[in-house]
């Protein structure tokens, strides 16, 4: 089964940012994912980054550098992706378990070096990336101004198994 991601991309051009910036402690006692959505990276200090814009609001894809998710262990981070329909995350490097988080949530979390991070980035300096990122074929497929840029990326056998289970819930309960 092919399973494709689509969507607008939103850069965030930092270093080490941490599940308290992508949702504040103080949300954690909410009980549904869908009480978590108006607070997604409303913490995040960022030059020009509003976190009540609607970039955010039309973003299915966030690019960023390293240690992507560091802090807190907790999943409320990759839930509040989830329920803003942000489903890929594109990073240098992530805290280990914010990366096992996403893909556990049937999202991706892909892994690329610092130079095709830059590339992307600078595409994001033309206008509105649009990315289509087919699992099965392990490439990105970014879009700007009439421009086209492909990026091969790697993720394991079973990472991906579970993004196109769904989820780990959904994998388990498809195999046991």
């Amino acid at each position: 089964m092919e399973k494709i991601f689509k969507g607008p991309a939103i850069f965030l051009d930092r270093n080490d940012i941490n599940t308290d910036e992508i949702i504040p402690a103080k949300y954690l006692t909410e009980v549904t994912k869908k009480a978590l959505q108006p607070y997604m990276l409303e913490d995040l200090k960022l030059d020009g980054f509003d976190p009540h814009g609607d970039e955010l609001k039309n973003a299915r894809a966030v690019v960023t550098r390293e240690n992507f998710g560091c802090g807190s262990s907790r999943e409320h981070a990759p839930w509040v992706f989830e329920v803003n329909g942000v489903h890929t995350i594109i990073a240098q490097s992530y805290a280990r378990i914010f990366r096992q988080n996403m893909f556990n949530g049937g999202m991706l979390a892909i892994e690329l070096p610092q130079q095709e991070i830059d590339a992307l980035f600078e595409l994001g300096k033309q206008g509105t990336v649009t990315l289509n990122v087919d699992v099965d074929a392990q490439i990105i497929h970014a879009s700007v101004a009439g421009q086209e840029s492909e990026f091969p990326f790697e993720i394991s056998e079973f990472d991906k198994a579970l993004v196109k289970a769904g989820g780990w819930v959904e994998f388990a309960d498809a195999r046991y």
